[in-house]
């Protein structure tokens, strides 16, 4: 299998181990939140788009408690002992959350907890998983190997949901949260075999993997603040946080208003999880490397900016269920085939200690920044008497400008990449 599988997905012989086992890190990781998601998506329904703002901002609190306790980590642990760790103390989260239910912790009064709690799991987990991913494998590894790596998370999100479905009546919910523990767990023995070959494949010019990352909590934070590439980075990032907590705000009002049956909104979140999902996988391990070599990495960064003009146009002009489902499902595929493994692969273009601690604060703090101020600014919209139709076509100069975010980034990389190839090996500095 091993030459068709080269051919395939454009990976090297050697590679082909750590394709495999990034895989299935990745598939547990993602099938772990994916059991959960649903239950989420619907005390967010019946919480209403008014308690939402709350929620986001509290999730962004949580992000600034956690960032300088994640960063002295990085600083002081190496990454086979750091990725575990984090991993860990989010396991031993679920089987709180389980205790408390088993003790008859009604499920209300858990909800608004469990949703932040989620909303800042998914993103510290995913974000570890890319750092050490672009730890593992250079950029041009990344170009070609990142999208079958991708493939694994939309595998588990596609069994994440499909394990809700089949056994959410005989676990319950207490049940399900074991479950999501477990494989968050089995995540922990992708890691311990990928630092194995890691150390056998070390790359060019990188300090060795069991060294810690030294420096300060706050070094990610100056990171950024000094790079104009990595501030770049956290544009992109924020514009594509604060449209699309603009369409989840909108898809939780329009779903309220059309759907008055919870187990049917439960059932067709699940079912927009399991048909994004089921298409992106298809892309990610058909499509991202051949489309990525024809477009390069400015254009396949404006991909969704793209979308997301020619999308909240049409949901302007017709805000409806059907403009809602088909933006919502169109960006979730492009998003987790295309952009989100492009955008990744920007990070190894960065020293290490950038690709965990300015991550990291990229991912949770940015993003979740982008959140809290798009949930006030939904609600300010809607205050100043603003419909659903106006607050899309609103959107619309931001997108613009993550469009033009798109490019800059695409240029940088080019730069960068392009200054690697005079050198024998890739420059630890900054794009």
């Amino acid at each position: 299998m091993a030459p068709f599988l080269c051919r395939a997905l454009r990976a090297e012989r050697h590679e082909l181990p750590a394709l495999a086992w990034s895989f299935a890190y990745f598939f547990t990781l993602l099938a772990g939140y994916y059991v959960l998601r649903p239950v989420r998506d619907e005390m967010g329904v019946q919480a209403g788009t008014g308690a939402l703002p709350w929620l986001f901002s509290a999730t962004f609190v949580a992000m600034l408690l956690l960032v300088p306790l994640y960063g002295w980590l990085c600083a002081r642990l190496p990454r086979a002992r750091l990725l575990p760790a984090v991993y860990a103390f989010f396991a031993l989260n679920l089987a709180g959350f389980w205790a408390a239910l088993r003790a008859g912790v009604p499920v209300a009064a858990l909800a608004p907890v469990f949703f932040v709690w989620l909303s800042v799991y998914n993103l510290f987990v995913v974000s570890v998983f890319w750092s050490y991913m672009a730890d593992l494998f250079d950029t041009r590894q990344a170009a070609r190997l990142f999208g079958a790596i991708a493939a694994g998370g939309s595998a588990g999100a596609i069994a994440g949901p499909a394990l809700t479905a089949l056994a959410a009546a005989a676990l319950g919910t207490p049940g399900l949260l074991l479950v999501s523990a477990a494989l968050l767990c089995a995540s922990m023995a992708c890691i311990a075999v990928l630092a194995r070959w890691s150390r056998a494949h070390p790359r060019a010019g990188e300090p060795p993997p069991e060294a810690p990352l030294g420096g300060s909590a706050l070094a990610g934070v100056r990171a950024v603040l000094a790079s104009p590439f990595l501030l770049g980075i956290c544009g992109y990032l924020l514009c594509y946080a604060m449209l699309f907590t603009t369409l989840y705000f909108q898809q939780t009002a329009i779903f309220g208003a059309e759907i008055p049956d919870p187990r049917e909104r439960l059932r067709l979140f699940a079912t927009l999880d399991l048909t994004a999902n089921s298409l992106a996988l298809l892309l990610q391990l058909f499509v991202f490397a051949p489309l990525g070599a024809l477009l390069g990495v400015a254009w396949m960064l404006a991909l969704m900016p793209l979308l997301a003009i020619a999308g909240f146009a049409w949901l302007g002009a017709a805000p409806g269920l059907g403009a809602l489902v088909t933006l919502v499902v169109s960006t979730r595929i492009v998003e987790f085939a295309l952009s989100k493994p492009v955008r990744e692969s920007l990070y190894t273009a960065v020293p290490r200690e950038a690709r965990y601690k300015a991550k990291s604060f990229i991912d949770t703090v940015v993003y979740r920044g982008g959140d809290a101020a798009s949930g006030w600014m939904f609600g300010a919209l809607q205050g100043a008497g603003l419909g659903l139709a106006a607050i899309a076509f609103a959107m619309l100069p931001l997108a613009l400008a993550w469009l033009g975010l798109a490019f800059f980034l695409g240029s940088r990389m080019r730069r960068w990449m392009r200054a690697s190839d005079a050198r024998s090996a890739p420059s630890p500095a900054l794009p």
